[in-house]
C-alpha cells in the first residue's frame, strides 16, 4: 500500500484532528492520537509527531499539509527559538499570535503588535507575559494599558465567516496564515516609514506550509521573518499580541453569551456540548453557526443531547 509520512508539531496535529473529526475512527493504533479514514486515504497521527497517510490518494491528501522532509532533516529539527539572533529579546520586533482556534464557541482573534526596544522595560513593569498564564481579569487590566502604549492590529474572524471558509474546503491552518499575514501587513503600513528589526510569528505550522497557504496573496517580506513555538517567551511582542488577542476574544465571547441569553463555556469539553444543546433547544439549530465552529465534534454531540430531553 502506498504511504507518505509527515512530521508535525502538536499544534498542527490538533488542527488536523479538527479537520478530520467527522472521519475519525473510534479505534486507534497504540501510541496514536487519532486515526481517520476518508475516501482513498487513511490518516494516522502519532504522539511522536509522525503522521502516516496510507492509500491510493495518500500523496494528494498529504500535500494539503506539506511535504515529507528528508530523514536527516527530521532528525535535526531545531528547538524553539534556536535559529534566532542571540540578542533577539532586545530588538524592536513585530510579534503575532492568535486565540480561539480550539474553542467551539467564539471567534478567532489574531493580533500583530509592535514593541520597540525602548518600550520593553515598561511592558516588563506591566507584567506582560504569555496570556495562558494570566486570568481574564489580569489580561483585561494589562490589555487596556497595552493598547494605549504600542501600535497593534487586531483581526476578528467571526463564526459565520469561519464556517463558510471551512465548508468551502479551507483548513483552519490556512485561515490562520491569511489572518497573521494580513495583520502584520496592516501593522507595517501603520508604523511606516519605521521598520521593525524583526518579525516573529508564534508558529502553528512549518514555515514552508505557512507560505504555501499564502500562495496568490500579497505577503510580508521573508527577510527577518522568524517562526517559533512558544514565542511568547522569546519576545514581549508576541506576549503582548497574545494578551490583546485574548482580551478581544473575551469581549467577543461576552457579546455572544449575551446573545445566547446565558454564559457560554470556553473550550470544547462536555460543558460545551450541554451549552450547544441548550442553544439548539432554545433558538433552533439554524442559530448555531452564529455561535460555534460547526465542524467541531461538539456539534453532533450537542444535537444528540438536544434530542434526549
Amino acid at each position: 500500500m502506498s504511504n507518505v509520512v509527515l512530521m508535525k508539531k502538536e499544534a498542527e496535529i490538533h488542527e488536523m484532528k479538527i479537520h478530520y473529526n467527522r472521519a475519525i475512527s473510534e479505534k486507534t493504533p497504540p501510541g496514536s492520537i487519532f486515526s481517520a479514514k476518508i475516501p482513498g486515504c487513511t490518516i494516522t497521527a502519532y504522539k511522536s509527531g509522525k503522521v502516516l497517510f496510507q492509500g491510493p490518494e495518500c500523496e494528494r491528501e498529504a500535500l494539503k499539509w506539506g511535504t515529507a522532509a528528508p530523514k536527516n532533516e527530521q532528525k535535526t529539527a531545531k528547538t524553539a527559538g534556536s535559529h534566532l539572533p542571540a540578542n533577539f529579546a532586545e530588538l524592536s520586533v513585530i510579534g503575532s499570535d492568535e486565540v480561539g482556534t480550539g474553542d467551539y464557541f467564539g471567534p478567532i482573534t489574531v493580533v500583530a503588535a509592535y514593541v520597540r526596544k525602548e518600550d520593553i522595560p515598561v511592558l516588563q513593569e506591566l507584567g506582560v507575559r504569555d496570556s495562558k498564564n494570566l486570568n481574564d481579569a489580569k489580561i483585561s487590566a494589562i490589555a487596556k494599558e497595552l493598547i494605549k502604549l504600542i501600535p497593534y492590529k487586531l483581526l476578528v474572524l467571526k463564526n459565520e465567516k469561519y464556517n463558510k471558509y471551512q465548508q468551502s474546503g479551507m483548513s483552519q491552518g490556512k485561515m490562520k496564515a491569511l489572518l497573521h499575514n494580513q495583520a502584520i501587513t496592516q501593522l507595517l503600513e501603520k508604523i511606516a516609514p519605521e521598520q521593525p528589526e524583526a518579525i516573529l510569528i508564534d508558529q502553528f505550522a512549518e514555515e514552508h506550509v505557512y507560505y504555501q497557504h499564502l500562495k496568490g496573496q500579497q505577503i510580508i517580506q521573508k527577510e527577518r521573518v522568524y517562526f517559533s513555538t512558544k514565542a511568547e517567551g522569546i519576545h514581549l511582542a508576541v506576549a503582548a499580541a497574545s494578551i490583546i488577542a485574548r482580551y478581544a476574544f473575551v469581549l467577543c465571547f461576552e457579546e455572544l453569551s449575551e446573545a445566547a441569553g446565558f454564559t457560554l463555556p470556553k473550550g470544547a469539553g462536555a460543558l460545551v456540548d450541554q451549552a450547544g444543546a441548550r442553544l439548539i433547544k432554545e433558538k433552533g439549530i439554524e442559530s448555531l453557526p452564529q455561535f460555534a465552529k460547526m465542524h467541531f465534534a461538539n456539534t453532533e454531540k450537542a444535537v444528540l443531547i438536544s434530542k434526549q430531553k
